[in-house]
């Protein structure tokens, strides 16, 4: 299997560039779903069943098993959504430059389902019918919290006994055995307008209230036990010489541990059951909504057997907890065990700058069909 996958690296990355070349913003329904029709007549044409989930405002959802599946116990995730603006692959398209590939969305997540499509060829090249224990869930709208796609990924994964997440391995290889959840917020503000040079006293600040909320919002912050708030937008007002009837802020909230999210709601609402400019109202907007990943038992037990895969293939394994959030999150709080980071190796996601490390891409194919290969054979 080793020899087929570095045969294919040219290929591999052949079917990369195409990918990359086509901008797949979350935004942009029509390029998301190009980049899911492609997809899907690869996995059609290795006799997979693609079942298309139509969406109205983002790219469509795929979900994806073998029509010979013998109850999979396998969910793989993989996003085709990137965080880039109409027209930035053809303001840098595709290019490589010595080890690496760079390009809009190459390691962020393209380059992974190169390394899931390629994985699957490799086990049907070899007659390894570790295929059969697998379903593949590829969403459209990952970069944006996965609005429509969070209850598709859960109703699906719920019963499997292991979740492989294609984000990207860390810049040092490592993959991701914990992430912490994460909520987003808004805070409205309204007071009421007033000159003031010419009747102050009549006006009801709202930035000035919003001004006291921000502080007791930070105040939550606990980087010790992984809780940290952050208001990283506001706005209010008209003019300099207006007293502000309305402003506004967009909080983000993260916490390391199940058990702290109802506490970081129940202080949110009661910094915003009171104010402390009299005359304005508060109203406060927005969820938790991605659970902590944690690294609980079963995800351990999953990662000695990916470290036991990747001994045998000559791979040390090395994992790591990050502040960012992924759909690993979700399959993780339905008590599936998760290892996130599976994908190539690479850096600066979300940058001008991203860029996939080439070597690691046949490395890390082979990584995923023989982790498939070995969980496959678990009864």
């Amino acid at each position: 299997m080793e020899s087929f996958i570095y045969q294919q690296e040219k290929e591999m990355l052949t079917f990369i560039e195409k990918l990359v070349n086509i901008d797949s913003g979350s935004h942009d329904k029509d390029g998301v779903d190009q980049v899911g029709h492609i997809l899907e007549e690869n996995y059609l044409s290795l006799g997979f069943h693609v079942k298309v989930i139509t969406q109205e405002n983002y790219g469509n959802h795929l979900v994806i098993q073998h029509k010979e599946a013998i109850n999979p116990n396998i969910v793989i995730l993989a996003h085709m959504d990137t965080v880039f603006p109409k027209g930035t692959a053809l303001e840098r398209p595709f290019n490589i430059e010595g080890n690496r590939a760079y390009g809009p969305g190459v390691i962020d997540m393209k380059s992974s389902q190169a390394a899931v499509l390629y994985a699957i060829k490799a086990l049907l090249n070899e007659g390894h019918e570790g295929y059969k224990k697998i379903k593949i869930i590829l969403n459209s709208d990952e970069e944006i919290g996965s609005p429509t796609s969070r209850s598709l990924i859960e109703s699906e994964a719920k019963g499997m006994r292991y979740a492989l997440v294609m984000e990207p391995a860390r810049k040092d290889g490592s993959l991701v055995t914990a992430r912490r959840g994460k909520g987003n917020y808004t805070l409205i503000v309204e007071g009421k307008a007033a000159h003031s040079g010419i009747e102050p006293e009549k006006g009801r600040s709202a930035i000035e209230e919003l001004a006291h909320k921000i502080i007791q919002l930070y105040e939550l912050s606990d980087h010790e036990n992984g809780i940290s708030v952050n208001v990283g937008l506001i706005e209010g007002g008209s003019s300099a010489n207006t007293i502000s009837d309305h402003a506004e802020a967009q909080i983000d909230v993260r916490m390391k541990e199940m058990e702290q999210v109802e506490i970081i709601e129940e202080r949110l609402e009661e910094i915003c059951s009171t104010t402390e400019v009299s005359g304005t109202k508060i109203v406060l907007e927005g969820e938790m909504n991605r659970p902590p990943m944690e690294k609980n038992k079963k995800t351990r037990a999953l990662l000695r057997i990916i470290q036991d895969v990747g001994d045998e293939i000559g791979i040390e394994i090395e994992d790591t907890a990050t502040g960012g959030g992924s759909d690993a999150s979700f399959t993780s709080s339905l008590g599936v065990a998760t290892i996130d980071g599976l994908g190539p190796v690479g850096g600066n996601a979300h940058s001008d700058k991203e860029y996939l490390e080439i070597p690691s891409l046949v490395e890390r194919t082979l990584l995923l069909a023989t982790i498939i290969k070995r969980l496959s054979q678990d009864k």
